[in-house]
């Protein structure tokens, strides 16, 4: 009685502590203030002459740079003449935008809130073709634009500035950029957004959109909740949505009538002096059902495909694990069964001659053709994988958002700079351990080899952007950073890394390695290296080419990519299905006697890079419109950098799973 006693006195006391504690992380909970995301803090607007150190009346508009769906070289927006405001400093991009080429710079539009605006002159910019080479040029390269469809990225308080128009299935889709001008042919067909007006006819003919109507959404903040508790300071902007218009302003008469308005043209035949007059309208408009943090949910609710997308993700996420719990379960199952029968054979000293995957015990764990290389490239592949892994993490978590302009490429650089230790380490280990004797060959080409690719590929590529004077050519002070980054901070970073793996003890193998190599009998057409190489890779491609799709569209079709949590999830059923296929590979060919499974399992996960480049080149022929040479070149530079990468990553994956598996089912047999 008395220990029950006593345990009811523990059981209630326990109790009132868990409840104390509750009650005081409550009362802390509401006393503590939210905090913002980096780059996405709201700010509050409110009108002229009522501004305060929290609310302000100016809303500026920065400009980015221009890029097209059918060329892979994006422009300045001063590259295309516009008109220039007379700030001369510009927000500084960190290194993710300027490795993207992401040129925020401040624009001549004057908005203040509150203040509607009509037909607003911002300047007037003349040509004469025919006796200045400096305005033929610039009308060439304006004349290119269009003909290119180049868009305009506008940003109003981090928000892109969308352009929707109508799509099949009465529907709206709103794009991040609007398109400079438009043209009709020799022929008389419109293209592009000229088929959205009649009046945009007249063949040979090229309109500039120099009027652009600019529509501003904003909650005016008395139904939004503030970290204080008070009554907002300020209103808060949902949307800037523009329209595109193309005006001709006779004799510097501003005409905004958009109805009636004729547009202005210029044509190929045309030398005479040009005179067009870019003009803006503003209008803001009150909307206190939408709040401000899903102020970005129409762009991404408009996005095409985005349905087919959930359902195709998660019906390959289905199918790949179902075919992955397969392979898993035949695999142990069938594992279970030979340890089983192999110590039941030991145990009853059969004389029987050994069988199956047991009879290469002696040279399972001979060293591998070419162990340096090896090594090297499952060192870099690590490198890449802890990079990835953690960059998704991040982003799944918020802090890589669309609004944290070049967070992703930011985070994803400086790791694989710091992540330069896990490569020096997991590649001195390895070559350790099969008995790898240059160790500081391997320490160099750790920290050099894959790195001066990547770099080389990067510098051939940038070279071709400065010959096209474009905005993602980096500039020269950044590619010293990126140089000093690479030996100031990853090479000795990948010095220490190997410091720590060579001193580390020496990975001991199971069982023992005879001193003549047992032959390999003839092995059928299917368990032969290559058509086996090439099968692994189907399965792993299997599960990422629908969301490759989309990243790819967001990558060269400049769209917005959000669905990081379905990214993270294909990446972890693409690492689980890389490391069962190689496994159950692995064990088909110990089983045939073929020993030789150190270079096949990296290539045989790694092979699925092989599927990513044959799909990239069907992208860029069904689903891509990029014309010119440069522009081709540049595309299938960075495919091959990304493959690349993708090669590592999985190939690593790949041999690590193998080698763990073949040390654990050689470790559980007795061999004598």
């Amino acid at each position: 009685m008395c220990c029950n006693c006593l345990r009811g006195r523990q059981m209630m006391s326990w109790r009132l502590s868990s409840f104390l504690i509750i009650i005081i992380l409550l009362q802390l909970s509401t006393s503590l203030k939210a905090f913002y995301l980096p780059g996405i803090a709201p700010v509050s607007y409110c009108e002229k002459k009522k501004e305060t150190e929290s609310c302000r009346s100016d809303i500026p508009v920065m400009v980015n740079r221009l890029d097209s769906s059918e060329s892979v070289i994006p422009y300045e927006y001063s590259a295309f003449d516009f008109c220039q405001s007379n700030i001369t400093t510009s927000p500084v991009e960190n290194l993710g935008q300027v490795l993207f080429g992401e040129r925020i710079r401040p624009s001549p539009y004057n908005i203040v809130f509150l203040q509607n605006k009509t037909c607003e002159k911002v300047c007037t910019k003349t040509y004469d073709p025919k006796k200045n080479p400096k305005d033929r040029t610039k009308l060439s390269m304006l004349k290119r634009g269009i003909v290119k469809n180049y868009q305009n990225h506008w940003i109003i308080d981090n928000m892109p500035v969308t352009w929707c128009y109508p799509v099949e299935g009465n529907k709206k889709y709103c794009s991040t950029g609007f398109p400079i001008g438009c043209y009709v042919d020799n022929d008389g067909a419109r293209r592009k957004a000229c088929v959205l007006k009649e009046t945009y006819r007249g063949k040979g003919a090229y309109f500039v959109f120099n009027h652009v109507e600019i529509r501003i959404t904003y909650n005016d903040g008395s139904n939004q909740d503030t970290p204080n508790g008070k009554e907002s300071a300020g209103a808060r902007l949902l949307s800037a949505k523009v329209e595109v218009y193309s005006i001709d302003h006779k004799n510097g008469k501003l005409d905004c009538n958009i109805k009636n308005a004729k547009p202005w043209s210029f044509t190929d035949e045309k030398t005479s002096t040009l005179s067009v007059t870019y003009t803006y309208s503003v209008f803001f408009k009150n909307d206190n059902d939408k709040m401000w943090a899903s102020r970005w949910d129409y762009i991404l609710d408009s996005m095409p495909h985005s349905n087919i997308q959930w359902f195709s993700i998660i019906n390959s996420v289905v199918i790949v694990l179902f075919l992955s719990g397969m392979v898993a379960m035949v695999l142990l199952r069938t594992l279970h069964k030979d340890i089983a029968r192999y110590n039941q054979l030991d145990s009853l000293e059969d004389a029987q001659e050994e069988f199956g995957w047991k009879l290469v015990h002696g040279d399972v764990f001979r060293p591998p053709k070419r162990g340096m290389l090896l090594s090297v490239l499952v060192g870099s592949g690590s490198q890449t994988f802890i990079m990835t892994l953690v960059t998704l993490l991040f982003a799944c978590l918020g802090f890589l958002s669309p609004a944290n302009r070049g967070g992703l490429m930011t985070c994803a650089t400086v790791l694989y700079v710091c992540l330069g230790c896990c490569a020096g380490y997991i590649s001195a280990r390895i070559y350790k351990a099969i008995g790898g004797e240059k160790w500081k060959t391997n320490v160099l080409m750790t920290a050099f080899f894959i790195p001066a690719i990547c770099f080389g590929i990067f510098f051939l590529l940038n070279l071709v952007m400065w010959a096209r004077r474009s905005s993602a050519a980096v500039p020269f002070g950044t590619l010293v950073a990126l140089i000093a980054l690479w030996f100031g901070v990853s090479t000795p970073l990948t010095f220490i890394g190997a410091f720590f793996g060579f001193r580390k003890k020496t990975i001991e193998n199971p069982v023992r390695t005879n001193q003549i190599p047992r032959q390999i009998p003839e092995q059928p057409f299917f368990t032969k290296p290559l058509p086996c190489i090439l099968m692994g890779g189907i399965l792993p491609f299997g599960c990422i080419f629908i969301q490759m799709f989309f990243i790819m569209n967001s990558i060269w079709s400049h769209q917005v990519y959000y669905m990081f949590g379905f990214l993270f999830l294909v990446f972890s059923i693409l690492i689980v299905t890389c490391a069962e296929t190689t496994i159950l590979l692995c064990y088909f060919h110990l089983c045939s006697e073929d020993y030789h499974w150190w270079w096949r399992s990296f290539l045989t996960s790694g092979s699925t890079a092989i599927y990513l480049f044959i799909y990239s080149i069907h992208f860029f022929i069904s689903n891509l419109s990029i014309t010119g040479g440069a522009s081709t070149f540049l595309f299938f530079g960075y495919t091959i950098l990304i493959t690349l990468l993708f090669f590592l990553l999985a190939g690593t994956v790949g041999f690590l799973s193998c080698y763990m598996f073949v040390r654990k089912i050689y470790s559980v047999v007795k061999v004598d």
